[in-house]
């Protein structure tokens, strides 16, 4: 087997790593901007309420309602609090699945590269081959000619 078929075999199946490695981290990056979305609406939310609880708090509310105001954005904040851990870990795994398909992407272009070079070498050296044995008829029809002339 040539050494371009085994490049070939090779790149192509690096290829196909490389591609499952960018659909993963399509996928994080989707997760992210959910997640990211999901954030910003809590946050907007909790300050909406908070904004209820303050016009609350000056028309003169119950104790009791007062308190279920601030337990309720106590969880608000406990909520917002878990989606921004749950968004840093995500960061966190995408930084690492990009890494990972930058790594396949540039090994797939070293590859090709070789791959390239290896079909290269051997068109040449076909040429050189094809030269030789057009450059040997030549001579074995000079030598032959020469003796059926003499």
């Amino acid at each position: 087997m040539k050494k371009s078929e085994r490049l070939k075999t090779i790149v192509e199946l690096n290829v196909a790593q490389e591609k499952k490695a960018l659909e993963t981290f399509g996928q994080v990056q989707k997760k992210q901007v959910q997640l990211q979305m999901q954030l910003d609406h809590l946050i907007n939310y909790r300050q909406e309420y908070q904004e209820k609880f303050d016009a609350f708090c000056k028309t003169g509310a119950r104790v009791g309602q007062l308190l279920e105001f601030r337990s309720f954005l106590d969880k608000l904040d406990q909520a917002i609090n878990g989606q921004e851990q749950a968004l840093h870990s995500l960061e966190t795994e995408l930084s690492r699945v990009r890494g990972n398909w930058i790594g396949l992407h540039n090994r797939t272009k070293s590859l090709s590269k070789l791959f390239d070079a290896a079909q290269a070498d051997e068109v040449k050296q076909l040429d050189r081959r094809e030269q030789i044995e057009q450059d040997d008829r030549v001579a074995s029809g000079r030598r032959g000619g020469t003796k059926n002339a003499g």
